[in-house]
């Protein structure tokens, strides 16, 4: 378990800004790379030189003796740290944060009725993803495509211990989606034992987490290869449902530019409907 979990860390902002600042080269800042460094990426009074405010107040700011960081010293920092929007928008809120009253916890996920059946009816691989990257809700075609969108399974859990997927993850994009979905909410019991778990079995999660890198959700191009009808290239879209925040629908398309994969994939729908029809079970819960 992480340091920044379990009992919690007292200094978030902290945390993030050290780990921020140490990806950050001289040469990316315009300063002059030294040989001699002793520690990775930028220290502390050069952040705090670009920035406009004093070394002091700076390092105040990483070892957690200020609470109370004004935006715009936040914006000027992020600059320096070359965060991107959802990175720079990840600093601001912890460096808004206020301590939280006694949690209660949260209500199981579930997905309503009718988009279950939403899933089900679409000819293509889809799936409910929720808020700690649990399949949800997933149709009978996802499942065939590969076996970590059975529903209860969970995706963060499946790109660094799964073994029999057959859609590559890249680690640090869910890594950093899955910090983009929780934001400052560590404490969250789920997310304390979920982060626990996979750093006590994955020296890459450990690697991944402490960079602590923030995105949200992304499509693109995935490529699948599948034992029974061969490689796809297929394209991954991602849709909020009922704008609830926590949950999107997942669905795997051909890609246009390869029509063999779309001739691979309805192979596959053809295979899945010779087995069983279409299941609208009700959807179990994600497992802990």
């Amino acid at each position: 378990m992480t340091a920044e979990t379990g009992a919690g860390s007292a200094n978030r902002l902290g945390d993030y800004l050290r780990a921020r600042r140490e990806l950050v080269s001289p040469g990316a800042v315009g300063l002059p790379e030294d040989s001699r460094r002793r520690v990775p990426g930028l220290r502390r009074e050069e952040v705090a030189m670009l920035a406009g405010i004093s070394s002091d107040y700076y390092h105040r700011l990483e070892q957690g003796r200020n609470r109370n960081p004004s935006a715009q010293v936040l914006e000027a920092i992020a600059g320096v740290l070359r965060l991107d929007e959802s990175s720079t928008e990840h600093l601001l809120e912890l460096g808004a944060a206020r301590p939280r009253p006694r949690r209660t916890p949260r209500r199981r996920e579930t997905v309503a009725p009718r988009i279950v059946e939403l899933v089900h009816s679409l000819t293509m691989p889809a799936f409910v993803g929720g808020r700690y990257l649990d399949v949800l809700a997933s149709n009978s075609l996802a499942r065939a495509l590969s076996p970590e969108f059975e529903t209860g399974e969970n995706l963060l859990r499946a790109a660094f211990l799964g073994t029999e997927g057959r859609v590559r993850f890249d680690q640090r994009e869910m890594v950093a989606m899955f910090r983009k979905r929780v934001g400052t909410d560590l404490d969250d019991p789920r997310v304390v034992r979920l982060v626990g778990e996979l750093s006590l079995a994955s020296a890459a999660f450990q690697r991944a987490w402490a960079r602590h890198d923030v995105r949200p959700a992304r499509g693109g191009p995935v490529h699948v290869d599948h034992p029974q009808v061969g490689p796809m290239e297929l394209n991954l879209s991602k849709l909020v449902v009922d704008d609830i925040g926590d949950q999107w629908l997942v669905v795997y398309h051909p890609a246009a530019e390869h029509p063999e994969s779309a001739d691979r994939l309805a192979l596959l729908a053809s295979l899945v409907a010779r087995v069983r029809p279409t299941s609208r079970e009700d959807v179990p819960s994600a497992r802990e």
